[in-house]
């Protein structure tokens, strides 16, 4: 009878603890902190700066800085910034089934678009959820799970720019980083990366902000979780029951990457080999997929592209908790070596490098947009 009034009383002192504003401002250091001592979670100003520099070393090396955006030439400029992810999926011709339905949403009056988007569903036979994202977008920015007519109706409010109306694919979702030399038969898998959606376990004591701030990595970015969950943060989750943190497989938007390479298999290779087969003039990027399990992507199986990134894209197993910086860094000067090389053989073939000055214009007109983009 002592010991269950003893812990009674301290998880009574524990709750109490939970809610002074001091202890969530400490919890929140200590994941600033974190961040710190673990690299994946740097910011791009502190963690590219050797990418960079190793870029311009093989604009030297190459004769041109920009070499790399004649790595793809049917994508513009290589798919360096803004290219247009619907014409890259209506590319994809070469296993159809492998491409989840979708439409892209161009005009301006939200009713049009929901006409448009009320057919598409009807004539596919789809249900909520859908997807929704801009047209030209990066890690993750303006993707939106949509649940209901209400929801879409609500995105395509603040959407005053094209929009891809996608298909939903559940299943486990892997990034496959591919790259074929021109001129070789069949191209390689660079890297697979698991992608999991963070996940926490309720205890029936604590609340949805309280797991996030004592979970171990969760707690290096709360600020994001707790904006992401803000509707339910004084939620109690009963005993083992699980609470996903987000939905969205982007590194910057929460998601857990992992080394996947142990799915590298000759019957995944055979089927990645089919469907960049269908991409004239495709050499180098990264597909996103989605399968049932680990079974499935590893036999080649029920694969779902739900996006093709092209040149920039990266081989984010990298951010696997268990590699070291210098293991990613070894493994993105050796992705941007392989992008040159690509580049100086499409040139021989005719294709041209975008210049210095349309980059910096696809750059600023990408920002412009995507200052638009639903957050």
């Amino acid at each position: 009878m002592a010991n269950q009034t003893e812990l009674a009383l301290a998880l009574r002192w524990e709750r109490l603890a939970l809610r002074l504003p001091a202890y969530r401002a400490w919890r929140r250091m200590a994941g600033w902190y974190k961040r710190l001592l673990r690299w994946e979670f740097w910011p791009p100003y502190v963690f590219y700066p050797p990418v960079v520099a190793y870029i311009i070393f093989l604009g030297f090396r190459f004769r041109n800085w920009t070499l790399f955006t004649a790595a793809n030439p049917a994508i513009p400029a290589a798919g360096f910034v803004g290219e247009s992810k619907y014409e890259i999926l209506r590319q994809l011709r070469g296993v159809p089934s492998a491409i989840p339905a979708h439409i892209l949403l161009v005009h301006s009056e939200t009713g049009e678009r929901l006409r448009q988007a009320e057919a598409f569903l009807q004539e596919n036979q789809l249900s909520f959820p859908v997807v929704l994202k801009p047209d030209a977008g990066q890690r993750g920015l303006g993707v939106a799970i949509i649940r209901s007519s209400r929801q879409l109706r609500e995105y395509l409010e603040k959407a005053p720019f094209p929009v891809i109306l996608q298909e939903y694919v559940a299943g486990k979702e892997f990034g496959i980083f591919y790259y074929r030399y021109p001129g070789e038969s069949r191209g390689h898998i660079l890297s697979i990366t698991e992608k999991r959606m963070p996940v926490l376990a309720g205890d029936g004591r604590r609340t949805v902000e309280d797991l996030i701030l004592r979970d171990d990595r969760a707690v290096c970015m709360a600020d994001f979780y707790l904006r992401q969950n803000s509707k339910r943060l004084q939620y109690v989750p009963a005993v083992g029951e699980q609470v996903q943190l987000v939905e969205i497989g982007a590194h910057c938007r929460g998601a857990i990457f992992l080394d996947g390479n142990f799915a590298i298999t000759p019957a995944l290779e055979k089927a990645m080999q089919q469907i960049a087969d269908g991409f004239e003039r495709f050499y180098f990027g990264r597909f996103d997929v989605r399968v049932p399990s680990i079974a499935d992507l590893m036999a080649g199986r029920n694969l779902k592209v739900i996006e093709l990134n092209g040149v920039t894209s990266e081989a984010t197993h990298i951010y696997d908790p268990k590699l070291c910086l210098f293991d990613a860094y070894r493994t993105l000067f050796r992705q941007w070596r392989i992008a040159f090389e690509i580049g100086r053989r499409n040139h021989y073939r005719g294709a041209n490098p975008s210049s210095l000055v349309d980059l910096l214009k696809r750059i600023r007109d990408y920002r412009q947009l995507a200052q638009q983009y639903p957050q």
